[in-house]
C-alpha cells in the first residue's frame, strides 16, 4: 500500500480490526453460547429485531454504561450513517442526521428532519435536547425516512429513547459515583418502591459536574466546555386490573455548561487543539437550559386480539445560550458574541388501536395523532466593538393533527412464510410565525428605529405518505424483506430571510421516498447475527439556503430548490465466539450527491454545495471478553473502535471546502463485577477510558468569522462504582 495520506488513514481504520481478528483466532477452541435476542418496540409492537422489517440500530443498558452514553451527543459517531454534532452557537443543541438528512440550522421556526421521541412522545424543539435523560433500558434509532407509525413525519428517521419501567412487587435500588479526569464527578441514584401490589413508583436522580479542557483566560467561567448538570425522572406504574396499566412520569433537566471554545484559523492550526483561549477581556457567562415534561400512557387490553394505547404528553422548554466567538482571540476591536433565549411549550395525544385477526394472519395499527405547540425566540448578535447589537425575535403558533394505519397480511399460501405490509399516513400541518428585526445600542438598548423590520407568516400544508413492505422467511433463522416509504417534512419560515418579504413567504415542504433491500439472519446455531440493508433516497423539493440578494452575500433564503440522490449500505454483524468472546462490527456507506440546485433568481449553483454530516464510509467495532472467573469477582474487558471518513461541515463550498477530517476514538472498560462479600445486592468497579489515544479531532470546522473550530474530547478516563440490590 502507498505511502500516502488516504492509505495511513486506511492502515489506522485496519490495525483494530486486525488485533480483534488475531484475538478471535486464538479464542476458537471455547465453547460458544447464543446471542441473546434483542426485543423492540419500533413498529408499536414488542417484537424482536430481527422480525422488524427496517434498518434498525439498537443500544441497550448495558451497552450504554459501556459507552458511557447519557444524551444523544454522546452517540455521536457510534452508529454507521448517523452522527450527532453540537450546533455552532450553542453546544446545547445538538444537530442529528441519519443518511446524511438533517437540520442545518436551529431556528424555532422549522422542524427538525430526524425526529426525537421519549417513550414514544415526541420532542418537538432540538434546543436542549443536548439534556442527561435518567434511567434509559435501549435507544432505538430508525434509519430512513418515518411517519406512518410516529407522532410526526420525518425524511432522515426517528430515535426513541426508552426508559425503565417501574416493577410491581419489588424493591431495587442502585448508586453509581463515577470520578475521573478534569474533575469529573457524577452520580446517579434510583429507587423502586412497591407501594402496594398494583402499584410502583420508581425515581431517579442524577448529577454531573466536569471541567472544560480549554482555559478562558478572560472573565467569567474557568473553563470553556464546563459540564454541570443535573436529572431527575419521577415514573409510577398503576395496573389498575389485568387489562389496564396507567403510567405517568415527570422528567426534568438542566444544564449549565459554559459554551465551547471556537478556536479561530487565523491563530490556531486546525490540526493542533489548545489549551487555552487568547488573554483578553471577554466575559464568558455559562448557559442555562432547562427542559421538563408530564407524560401518561394508558395500555387498554379490550380483548384478546385489541388493545387501545393512548399516550399523552406535555413538554416545556426554557432556553439561554451564550456562545463567544472573536473576544480574546487577539483580534482588535472585533469581539462578537450571541445571547438567545428559547421558550417553548408542547401538547401531543395520540392513540392507537392494536390488533389482529385471521388467527394473527393480519397485524394492524390504526392512530389518530394531535400536536401543538407555542414558542418564542430572541437572539441577540453582540458586536461591543461597535457598541450594537442585532436583534431577532420571534414568535410560532403550529399544529398538527394526523390519521395513520398500517395492516400486515401473511397469506397460508407459502407456509405462512409470505408478509405483505402497507401503510398510509395523512397529515396536516399548521404554521405560524411572527417576526422582528432592529439595531439597538448596547449601553442602553435602544432601539434604531429606522433599521426595525417586522412581518408576520401563515402557511398550512397537507400530505399523504404512503409505505410498503414485502418480507420473506426464508428459513427460520433469516428472511429478506423489500420497502418503500415516502417521508415527509412541513415547511416553515427562516428567520434569516434577506427581506420581510421572503420571511412572510417561507418555504414549502420537502419529500424523500426510500427504497430499501434487506436481509435479517441468524447463523452459526445463533451465535451470529447479521443485519443488512441496501437503500436508494430519491430527495425532492430541499429545503436548501441560498444565497438570493446577490449584493449582500450575509443574507440568506431557504428555498425549496433542490434534488438529490442517496445511496447507501448498513452492515451490523455480532458474533458470540466463545462463551466469554462477543464480537461486534457495523459499517456505513453513503453516496449523496445533489442533482440540481437553483438559487433565488434561477441560477443553477449545485456546484457551489455539498451534503453535510455524510461520511461516504463509517466504522464501529468492539469486543467484550470475560477475562477471568476469580475469587474476587468477574473481571471483563470491552474495546470500542468507532471511525468516520472525511465529512463537510457547511452546505456551500463559496467560501472553501470545510471539511471534518476522517479520525477514529479507541474507548475501553475493565469491569469487576460479582464483588464477594456483600451482605445483599451487588457491587461492580470499572476503570474506563475514551479517546484513549488521544486523538485531536474537531467537530466544528466553519468559515464563521474568518474561520473557527471547535475541538473534540481529549483522552479522558475514570472509575465507576456501581452498588445494586
Amino acid at each position: 500500500m502507498a505511502n500516502t495520506p488516504k492509505a495511513n488513514r486506511q492502515r489506522k481504520l485496519l490495525a483494530p480490526l486486525a488485533t480483534m481478528s488475531l484475538t478471535v483466532l486464538f479464542s476458537q477452541s471455547a465453547a460458544a453460547q447464543t446471542l441473546e435476542e434483542v426485543i423492540v418496540t419500533a413498529q408499536k409492537r414488542t417484537e424482536s429485531l430481527q422480525d422488524t422489517p427496517i434498518s434498525l440500530a439498537v443500544l441497550g443498558s448495558d451497552e450504554l454504561e459501556k459507552l458511557s452514553i447519557g444524551d444523544i451527543n454522546d452517540i455521536g459517531i457510534n452508529i454507521p450513517n448517523f452522527l450527532t454534532t453540537p450546533h455552532p452557537n450553542s453546544a446545547t443543541t445538538p444537530r442529528i442526521f441519519i443518511r446524511g438528512v438533517g437540520n442545518f440550522d436551529d431556528q424555532i421556526t422549522q422542524d427538525p428532519s430526524v425526529a426525537v421521541y421519549i417513550d414514544g412522545g415526541y420532542v418537538g424543539r432540538n434546543q436542549g435536547m443536548g439534556m442527561e435523560l435518567a434511567d434509559i433500558e435501549r435507544i432505538e434509532v430508525l434509519r430512513g425516512p418515518q411517519g406512518i407509525l410516529y407522532g410526526r413525519n420525518a425524511t432522515g428517521g426517528a430515535v426513541n429513547f426508552i426508559t425503565v419501567i417501574p416493577e410491581l412487587g419489588t424493591w431495587d435500588f442502585s448508586q453509581e459515583f463515577t470520578v475521573g479526569r478534569r474533575d469529573q464527578f457524577r452520580s446517579r441514584t434510583m429507587v423502586n418502591i412497591p407501594v402496594t401490589d398494583a402499584l410502583a413508583v420508581r425515581g431517579y436522580y442524577l448529577d454531573t459536574r466536569r471541567d472544560g479542557f480549554i482555559k478562558n483566560r478572560g472573565l467569567g467561567e474557568d473553563n470553556y466546555g464546563d459540564e454541570d448538570r443535573n436529572a431527575a425522572r419521577l415514573d409510577m406504574l398503576w395496573r389498575a386490573s389485568s387489562a389496564l396499566d396507567i403510567r405517568y412520569s415527570y422528567d426534568r433537566s438542566r444544564i449549565e455548561d459554559a459554551p465551547d471554545y471556537q478556536a479561530p484559523t487565523i491563530l490556531a492550526e486546525p490540526s493542533s487543539r489548545p489549551s487555552a483561549s487568547q488573554a483578553g477581556g471577554q466575559l464568558i457567562k455559562p448557559n442555562d437550559v432547562t427542559t421538563s415534561g408530564h407524560q401518561i400512557t394508558v395500555n387498554w387490553v379490550l380483548s384478546d386480539t385489541l388493545t387501545l394505547r393512548s399516550i399523552t404528553s406535555y413538554r416545556d422548554l426554557d432556553s439561554y445560550v451564550f456562545q463567544d466567538y472573536l473576544s480574546g482571540t487577539g483580534r482588535p476591536n472585533t469581539p462578537f458574541n450571541i445571547d438567545a433565549t428559547v421558550e417553548q411549550d408542547q401538547f401531543s395525544q395520540e392513540f392507537h388501536l392494536l390488533g389482529d385477526a385471521l388467527d394473527s394472519r393480519i397485524a394492524y395499527t390504526l392512530g389518530l395523532y394531535y400536536f401543538t405547540e407555542d414558542g418564542e425566540g430572541e437572539t441577540f448578535n453582540n458586536l461591543p466593538g461597535f457598541g450594537i447589537s442585532l436583534f431577532t425575535g420571534a414568535d410560532i403558533d403550529n399544529e398538527a393533527i394526523a390519521a395513520f394505519g398500517q395492516l400486515t397480511y401473511t397469506p397460508v399460501a407459502l407456509n405462512q412464510r409470505l408478509h405483505i405490509t402497507g401503510g398510509l399516513r395523512w397529515s396536516e400541518d399548521q404554521r405560524e410565525a411572527e417576526i422582528i428585526r432592529n439595531t439597538r445600542l448596547l449601553a442602553t438598548g435602544t432601539v434604531l428605529s429606522p433599521t426595525a423590520q417586522s412581518g408576520r407568516g401563515d402557511k398550512d400544508f397537507t400530505n399523504v405518505s404512503p409505505s410498503v413492505v414485502v418480507s420473506y422467511d426464508v428459513s427460520d433463522d433469516a428472511s429478506v424483506y423489500a420497502k418503500i416509504a415516502e417521508g415527509y417534512k412541513t415547511g416553515g419560515f427562516n428567520m434569516r430571510a434577506s427581506t420581510i418579504a421572503f420571511f412572510e413567504r417561507g418555504f414549502d415542504e420537502e419529500t424523500l421516498v426510500s427504497y430499501e433491500l434487506g436481509l435479517k439472519a441468524q447463523w452459526w446455531q445463533n451465535r451470529v447475527r447479521s443485519n443488512l440493508a441496501i437503500f436508494q433516497a430519491n430527495y425532492d423539493d430541499i429545503q436548501i439556503n441560498t444565497q438570493t440578494d446577490i449584493n449582500d452575500p450575509s443574507k440568506s433564503d431557504i428555498l425549496n430548490a433542490g434534488e438529490a440522490e442517496i445511496q447507501g449500505v448498513e452492515l451490523d454483524v455480532t458474533a458470540a465466539l466463545t462463551s466469554d468472546l462477543t464480537l461486534g462490527l457495523n459499517y456505513g456507506y453513503l453516496n449523496a450527491r445533489y442533482n440540481t440546485i437553483k438559487d433565488g433568481i434561477g441560477r443553477d449553483v449545485t456546484h457551489n454545495f455539498e451534503f453535510i454530516n455524510a461520511p461516504q464510509h463509517s466504522v464501529r467495532a468492539n469486543l467484550n471478553y470475560t477475562v477471568a472467573h476469580t475469587a474476587i469477582g468477574t473481571l471483563s474487558a470491552y474495546i470500542n473502535y468507532a471511525w468516520v471518513d472525511d465529512y463537510f461541515i457547511t452546505t456551500s463550498t463559496i467560501n472553501g471546502d470545510y471539511l471534518i477530517e476522517a479520525h477514529g476514538l479507541t474507548d475501553a472498560r475493565l469491569t469487576l463485577a460479582d464483588i464477594p462479600g456483600l451482605p445483599t445486592g451487588s457491587l461492580r468497579v470499572a476503570l474506563w477510558g475514551k479517546n484513549l489515544s488521544d486523538k485531536e479531532y474537531a467537530y466544528i470546522n466553519s468559515p464563521l468569522f474568518g474561520g473557527a473550530t471547535v475541538w473534540g474530547e481529549p483522552r479522558t478516563y475514570g472509575i465507576d462504582v456501581i452498588y445494586e440490590f
